[in-house]
């Protein structure tokens, strides 16, 4: 599928009427599973690519480089459409420029792009904000640097979290008359806070993960927010899982006493077996 037809079914989706929660993927078979179960919409977030790449901590130590190319074999091995987390644009906004070029080629449906100051700076007492006429500045730079206009550029902001609410709304609709397809929003937990935020915005919301008062798909609906995450729980079942296994196996426990596997049958779905022994039929005369 064409990266402009996974756009504009995420276009489709942020103005429907329905809050939607997407898959957490972080390579291309956790992606491939998210598409078999039926998911509308998946996420790669900066923290998975910095598990997935480096198997490190979330602090900004992948690359946009890294970061590209395992988004790129995410969007391969799918069809859902590819929301990615472009942390601070990995500098500037020329910086951010040269994040959209990539992320684009690299067939993402959405990108996010946060007004956090990143990586964190000497002496920092905690996350820091950058000022809005730079967050606005990264928000313009990055409209300018898309080819295809179906990409959805998302102004993002932690602010509820860091400052206060005042302040995040104050951002949202900033990025908002700079042209930003959606906001996201980082830390709010809080059903007044958020009602508060919906009612001053045109554009579509998403949502970082929801606390347990904003998990109500029904009311996201009706407030405008289009996109909930539930956080990253796929790749933190599969660090449990392969420890087990691994310990068990270390342990001296039979490989044929190992349980909860993926089928064969099921590797076989996932990896399109039967798709390649098909080509290999056809054009190696296997």
């Amino acid at each position: 599928m064409k990266a402009t037809t996974r756009r504009e079914r995420l276009r489709a989706i942020l103005a429907g009427p329905r809050c939607v929660l997407p898959a957490s993927v972080h390579d291309p078979l956790s992606g491939r599973i998210a598409q078999e179960i039926g998911f509308e919409a998946a996420m790669f977030a900066g923290s998975l690519a910095s598990l997935a790449v480096l198997g490190g901590p979330d602090i900004i130590l992948v690359t946009l480089t890294e970061f590209a190319e395992q988004a790129r074999r995410i969007t391969r091995a799918m069809d859902v459409p590819l929301i990615v987390d472009a942390d601070h644009g990995y500098g500037n906004a020329l910086n951010v420029m040269r994040t959209v070029e990539e992320l684009e080629a690299a067939g993402v449906a959405a990108l996010t792009i946060e007004d956090t100051e990143l990586p964190a700076s000497f002496g920092g007492a905690g996350p820091r904000l950058v000022s809005i006429e730079e967050g606005v500045g990264k928000v313009r730079a990055a409209l300018r640097a898309r080819d295809d206009a179906s990409l959805i550029i998302i102004g993002r902001t932690s602010a509820a979290a860091i400052t206060s609410i005042d302040d995040a709304i104050a951002r949202c609709l900033a990025y908002e008359k700079a042209g930003a397809d959606a906001v996201f929003l980082s830390g709010i937990a809080r059903r007044d806070d958020l009602e508060k935020l919906c009612a001053a915005m045109h554009v579509p919301v998403l949502l970082g993960a929801l606390s347990k008062e904003l998990q109500d798909t029904e009311y996201l609906s009706a407030l405008g927010v289009r996109i909930g995450l539930q956080g990253h729980l796929p790749i933190r079942a599969a660090i449990h899982a392969i420890r087990e296994t691994m310990q068990a196996l270390r342990d001296g426990t039979p490989p044929a006493q190992i349980g909860a596997l993926a089928s064969p049958a099921t590797v076989d779905l996932l990896t399109r077996e039967a798709d390649y022994r098909s080509w290999t039929k056809d054009f190696l005369g296997g």
